[in-house]
């Protein structure tokens, strides 16, 4: 699925960004980034799923994970991610909270092998967005509204027009945010957003 962002019909809301951060976001910044490459800005943005351990909400593991300072003996499941270097831009949170772990203008590790539009690495040109979940299970209605919060915003600076999910730029390698995922309402909120 993929949502489609008007940007010329939204105005910036004031304040919402200072040097890439939004600020209604919880900032806790990540060492796993890097610049975009020359030429590239953000135009895509990128819905993930994520939860630690699997099916497992709330607590700091995620953002430990995004941090480098996962425990890999505090749970089972963490021994398989140890070493693991990885970011995402934002994580919004089962009842809505927004956390930022990367600037905008700056290269999140999220995507991996991907490509959309016949244009690979993904991670050069877009935003990527955790939605703290389990793939192929639902997600929470404060977890939409702020989603399409946060896209409209993004959208308001950035040229982001198209919003994908991790599956949908690397097919057969990833299947988030699954079927779980409702792409008809994240689209409805963002078609009210955008007016």
């Amino acid at each position: 699925m993929n949502c489609g962002l008007r940007r010329r019909r939204h105005r910036p809301r004031r304040g919402a960004w200072f040097d890439g951060w939004h600020q209604a976001a919880r900032r806790v910044p990540s060492p796993n980034f890097g610049p975009r490459p020359p030429g590239h800005t953000v135009r895509l943005a990128v819905m993930h799923s994520i939860s630690l351990p699997p099916g497992v909400y709330g607590g700091d593991a995620i953002e430990r994970f995004f941090t480098n300072r996962l425990d890999p003996a505090g749970h089972p499941y963490f021994a398989g991610l140890a070493g693991v270097a990885v970011s995402a831009h934002f994580l919004v949170r089962r009842n809505g909270e927004i956390v930022q772990f990367v600037r905008v203008g700056d290269r999140a590790w999220h995507a991996g092998a991907s490509s959309w539009r016949g244009v690979p690495n993904c991670n050069d040109y877009a935003l990527g967005i955790e939605m703290e979940g389990l793939e192929g299970r639902h997600f929470e209605a404060a977890q939409y509204q702020a989603a399409a919060r946060l896209l409209r915003d993004a959208a308001s600076v950035w040229p982001v027009a198209e919003v994908v999910g991790h599956e949908h730029v690397a097919p057969g390698r990833k299947g988030d945010p699954g079927p779980g995922f409702d792409w008809r309402r994240l689209a409805r909120l963002l078609r009210r957003s955008m007016r």
